[in-house]
């Protein structure tokens, strides 16, 4: 009669155990093991490999660990059950069992619950007129193409007129002075003058800025931007700041405004006045003798 380890019950163990640890540590799996040695009891193949770690290898990942973690975030956040279930498509029953031991959400009352879902239909709907206006203006880009020289002179001319100083019959100015705060139009002017061929030694430059800001640092910003020492500026215009006046353009990112003067520039404006009034004429609209003695 075969006796048995009273440990080890099976007759076959001692033979077997140190083939299966041979196996366990070559990196074998339980299933691989047990077709090799052809060990289909489980409490034998338990017992075979006692004490041996399993293989990196055959450990799964657990898929769960990271909606777990998710859900417990979202739960501290204060959603329920049904928000944490759109969010993350688990089921209620494995939220409920991770979440378990955090505090329970405040209980909002309909009419704050209805606020916050009104909230996040616009917030939605303001995420999709942003992407449709950046589509159209990406859109129109496009379309304007380059620039061709005749192009940059007709834009230069009622760019000028719109923004640029202009002679009156009640105070004669006729000299070519311009200002504006948007960098890109003082980009386009400064092409547009050298289209003209103006020199750069017959500008001058000048901040004007309201006395809260940064003027310095304006002065550098500006001085950068187009291309000179800010040594070269003319003394900046410092303009009072009414506190009447609720002024938003004064925080981080305001650098004042740009002067640009063209120094003996008579002569310039006077073609500058007859290219914008040819501009009129171009477009067939009516202009009378009274518009041309100004």
């Amino acid at each position: 009669m075969t006796h048995t380890h009273p440990h080890h019950p099976h007759p076959d163990y001692e033979a077997l155990r140190p083939q299966a640890v041979a196996l366990r540590r070559a990196g074998l799996s339980r299933r691989q093991i047990r077709d090799r040695l052809h060990v289909h009891n489980n409490d034998l193949l338990n017992r075979l490999l006692e004490g041996e770690p399993v293989p990196e290898w055959t450990k799964r990942p657990n898929a769960k660990d990271d909606l777990r973690a998710k859900a417990r975030e979202l739960r501290k956040q204060g959603l329920t059950y049904d928000r944490i279930q759109l969010e993350l498509g688990c089921s209620k029953s494995s939220i409920s069992l991770w979440v378990r031991d955090l505090p329970k959400p405040e209980r909002r009352d309909p009419s704050e619950q209805a606020r916050i879902a009104g909230r996040k239909r616009w917030d939605h709907e303001l995420a999709v007129r942003d992407e449709e206006r950046r589509r159209t203006k990406a859109k129109a880009t496009k379309e304007v193409g380059e620039l061709s020289d005749r192009d940059l002179f007709i834009t230069g001319v009622a760019l000028y007129w719109a923004e640029g100083e202009k002679d009156k019959p009640y105070a004669r100015r006729e000299s070519v002075s311009f200002v504006n705060s948007d960098p890109n139009v003082i980009r386009l002017h400064l092409a547009w003058l050298r289209l003209l061929g103006v020199e750069p030694e017959r500008l001058s430059y000048r901040v004007m800025i309201h006395a809260t800001a940064d003027v310095a640092a304006a002065e550098r910003y500006w001085a950068d931007l187009v291309g000179v020492d800010v040594t070269t500026f003319h003394k900046t215009t410092i303009k009072k700041h009414s506190p009447k006046t609720n002024r938003k353009n004064v925080g981080e990112g305001y650098n004042g405004c740009l002067v640009i003067r063209v120094l003996q520039g008579a002569e310039l404006y006077r073609r500058i006045e007859g290219w914008w009034y040819g501009i009129v004429l171009g477009a067939k609209q009516p202009i009378g003798p009274e518009d041309w003695a100004t």
